[in-house]
Formats: C-alpha cells, structure tokens, sequence
C-alpha cells in the first residue's frame, strides 16, 4: 500500500511509494555441455534474483553470481531496502552503497547492490505504467547485437556451427573464446572466419588469458584474419598493459574492456589510462541500471563506443537512452537462461533487439513453475 505523506519540490507534491516486501530467490542451471574461455571452466550459471514489492507491483532484478549473493541481500541490504521511497532510485542506490562500504564496494557485495537497483528500477516504471526506455528517454529504437559464445571447449564443427548459425540469422558481428591453448587461437579463428563468410564482423576474447608479449606477437595475425575485436587481452586490472597493447594495434582491431568495472570510478580510470576502444559495462556487476548509465555517460564523454557485457534483457532498455552506445552482447548461456526463467524476453530480428514498448518496466516476468526445478 502507498504511503500518504508526500515530499514537496518545484511548487508540487509527490507521493511517497514505500517498498513494502523483498523476495530473493537463486536459481543454478546446468550448461548443455561442458564450457570453458581463456581461463577458467563451468558447467553450469548462477542467477540471484530480486523481487520488490511496492504500490502493488513488482518489480524484478537479477545478477549472475554465486547464491551467497543472495543471502547476503536477504541479510545484510533488507533493512535499506524495505520503507525506502520507490520513486527515488538514487537515494536507495547510494544508501546501499554506503551499506557495504565494510564488505567492500566492488565484487559480490556490488552484484548485490545491482541486482536491487534494477529491481527499483523495473518497480518504479511499472509503478507509473511506462516501459523502461519511456522512462529513461530514448535515443534510438534498436539494440544492435553480436551473437557471443564459441567457447574454447567446442570442438571446430560445433564452433563453426555456432557463429555461421548466427550469420546466416542475420547477425553482422559474432564473437569467440581464445586463450585456453593460445599456439590452436589462430586455426580455430581461421576456421570461425571460414564459416561466417567476408561480411560478418569476427571478435575475439581472451578474457586476460594472453600476457602483453604474446598478444601483440598474434594481433597482427588476428587482423589479417579479420579480427576487429580484441577482448580484454590480458586481464583487465592491467591498465598499463591494455594501453600498451592499443597503442599497437593497427587500424580495424579494436581494443575491448570493462566487463568487471564495479562503478564510474574504475571507469573513468580504464577511459583516463587511454586502455580501450570499446568500454564495456555490466549492469547485473556495476551498480544495476544506475551504474551502467553512468558508464554509458563516461564513454560519451570521452567519444568512446560503448557495448553491454552479457544478460541483453537486462540491458535492452537501458541502452536505447544511451548516445555512445555502440553493440550489446547476446551471449548463448544468458540468453539460453532468460528463455528458461522469464516470459517477455524479445527475439532477435536480423541480430537487432526492439524493446515491447505495450509492456512496463524491463518488460519481462518470471515464470515461476519453470524456475522452480532450478532453484537453489
């Protein structure tokens, strides 16, 4: 129920929408086969999601993180979140914040924070009956996508397989996994390239696996084979290092980073060291909708594409109201996961994503008797 008292400001008073209830809930689902990148393997993916309650409605947020992530919401963040006003994101996004300040203001405790603050924003828009992107403001009415997977568990065919899928589907950039045997990175992009054809974009992701040397000695390689996407290299706490590896790149390999930034501070820092072409953002790891924005203005501001890493539902709306925004990732497991758990999620055309602007908030639901065998 809504609370009456009101807040005054601009001559007008607002009314004071009170979250009323928080429901967290983990649901871990197995990979269709064993996955693995440049550094590390899984077999299956964690999704921690936040429902709140207010004025009647519901609104959802998510994280893909280990089911503690949970927990510590359900113990450590309820008494923030519940009574805080649900018209008024920034002021329960920064109390949250400032909660974890002795849990560290990055990592699992800032996945926490995200996955709350995307929930206060899916609530607040269904609360005045808008889709998120008519909240937020459009810029554009498409979210260009590149089809990501090619895993470096997957044999050639089934890589092959994978990204030429996504070609002949319309999609005009795709993305692979290296690193994991860095002297087979090569043959395997050539056989990527093969399968794709001359018109589709091919980006690469070592995912910090590579050290300087060696990626400056294969990124020449790389480009003739048509590579225009370097992915965080070597890892992406080195700014020294992905600056070095920029500033030799030739023309038409773009440098990519930033998946892990936990807030516009590591932002602006990757942006000032001069470390990428491309800055990426995650919402479910970098403050929710409220962090992602930031990033996006931060790119903008230093005339510099900006891309969403994974979980493209989450992103979809946001990114509309985004000028620097560049390409977002439809990456096989996320995807795979919203289809399992969420009713609404938009399929591609041609690899672009249009948001259902007849549906409120992130324009999605979960589908509970689904998600019920997965949870945690």
């Amino acid at each position: 129920m809504a609370e009456h008292n009101t807040i005054a400001g601009g001559g007008q008073a607002t009314e004071r929408i009170a979250i009323e209830a928080l429901h967290v809930s983990s649901y871990t689902i197995p990979t269709d086969s064993p996955e693995s990148d440049g550094t590390i393997r899984w077999n299956s993916t964690t999704l921690v999601l936040v429902e709140l309650k207010a004025g009647g409605k519901t609104g959802l947020g998510y994280t893909y993180a280990d089911a503690c992530v949970g927990q510590f919401i359900d113990r450590t963040l309820r008494d923030t979140i519940l009574g805080a006003d649900a018209m008024h994101i920034p002021a329960l996004t920064g109390s949250l914040i400032a909660a974890i300040r002795n849990d560290g203001q990055e990592g699992l405790a800032m996945m926490a924070v995200s996955a709350v603050d995307m929930a206060a924003w899916d609530l607040k828009a269904t609360l005045l009956d808008l889709p998120l992107a008519g909240l937020l403001g459009m810029v554009r009415k498409d979210f260009p996508l590149y089809g990501s997977g090619g895993f470096t568990s997957y044999p050639p065919d089934k890589l092959q397989a994978q990204l030429g899928a996504w070609s002949e589907a319309g999609f005009r950039q795709v993305k692979m996994k290296i690193g994991r045997e860095p002297s087979a990175d090569l043959s395997r992009i050539r056989a990527a390239r093969q399968a794709i054809g001359r018109d589709t974009e091919l980006f690469v992701d070592a995912n910090g696996a590579y050290q300087v040397t060696q990626a400056l000695e294969v990124a020449g390689q790389f480009r003739d084979a048509g590579v225009s996407w370097f992915e965080e290299p070597v890892p992406s706490w080195d700014l020294t290092g992905l600056g070095r590896i920029r500033a030799r790149l030739a023309a038409g390999i773009r440098l990519a980073a930033g998946e892990y930034g936990s807030g516009p501070r590591y932002f602006k820092k990757m942006l000032s060291a001069g470390a990428v072409d491309v800055l990426q953002a995650d919402a479910t790891r970098c403050g929710g909708i409220s962090g992602f924005l930031k990033a996006g203005y931060l790119a903008e501001a230093f005339h510099i594409p900006f891309s969403s890493h994974c979980a493209p539902s989450a992103h979809l709306h946001a990114a509309l109201s985004l000028p620097a925004f560049f390409t977002a990732e439809y990456f096989y497991d996320h995807v795979r996961i919203e289809h399992l758990l969420f009713d609404g999620i938009p399929e591609p055309k041609a690899g672009v994503l249009y948001p259902d602007l007849s549906r409120p908030g992130i324009g999605f639901s979960l589908k509970t008797a689904d998600a019920r065998k997965y949870a945690v």
